[in-house]
């Protein structure tokens, strides 16, 4: 293992972050923020408890797995396409850094910037209302291996994209929407059964019910359930890394 090679990659880019904190701390911290007075202010007088949680405190855990999963993939993604965009990934291919290792650097800086953001987002929401978090390791757990397991997907994306636009896809009109009706803002139990059916095929409930559940011990579906989907997505999200890695698709144009 070239933990060298690792740690190049790694620290430039995390210093791109350094260099862009307006654009990669602190517009996702305000933007978050928003969502939370908006959505608090407007529902949250309407609706006063879900399950016995306020209703500003039950949107708090979607809010951060919405911001969490947008970013994840949209570090990765671009981390890995840029170089390909102008042509410095010839140099990292014509090193002695094996696919494992580039996989490592460009993904665990994108998964390592969005935790740390995810943490500083519940760390301002906690100055709007007191949180309680029933399970600390578990939500440390769900919310690094979301982070890694959509960082893996947003190097993915990087590879297929050939274009700016085609980085903003996936994001915008896959990822943001299926967290809107992944139960970010409700749950899914209010939902008429026909619904509550559907929304089971969405990936990201499972995600949101079970990081909500390490806050507050209530979820939509059962936490081992929400673990194992999120571990099949990992899953295959490293099988079709490996699969581009071993066919080369893509990676030099």
């Amino acid at each position: 293992m070239n933990f060298y090679a690792i740690r190049a990659i790694y620290k430039f880019e995390m210093s791109r972050t350094g260099r862009t904190l307006l654009q990669s701390i602190v517009s996702p911290v305000i933007s978050t923020s928003l969502y939370f007075v908006i959505f608090g202010a407007a529902i949250g007088s309407r609706i006063t408890e879900i399950e016995g949680v306020s209703y500003g405190a039950f949107i708090v855990p979607g809010l951060i797995m919405l911001m969490l999963l947008t970013q994840s993939v949209m570090n990765a993604s671009f981390g890995i396409y840029f170089p390909r965009f102008v042509g410095t990934i010839y140099e990292i291919l014509s090193a002695p850094v094996s696919p494992l290792e580039i996989v490592i650097g460009y993904v665990g800086a994108a998964a390592t910037k969005s935790t740390v953001l995810g943490l500083i987002i519940l760390a301002t929401l906690g100055l709007f209302l007191p949180l309680r978090i029933a399970h600390p390791f578990w939500m440390i757990a769900f919310l690094v291996v979301t982070a890694v397991t959509f960082s893996l997907l947003g190097f993915v994306i990087g590879i297929w994209a050939d274009n700016f636009e085609k980085l903003q896809v996936v994001p915008l009109l896959v990822i943001t929407p299926l967290t809107f009706l992944g139960g970010t803002f409700y749950s899914t139990s209010v939902l008429p059964p026909v619904w509550q059916t559907i929304t089971l095929f969405n990936p990201v409930v499972y995600l949101i019910s079970g990081f909500r559940w390490s806050f507050f011990e209530i979820a939509d579906v059962q936490v081992g359930v929400s673990l194992a989907m999120t571990l099949l997505f990992l899953a295959a999200c490293l099988a079709t890394i490996w699969w581009i890695f071993k066919t080369g698709y893509r990676l030099k144009n």
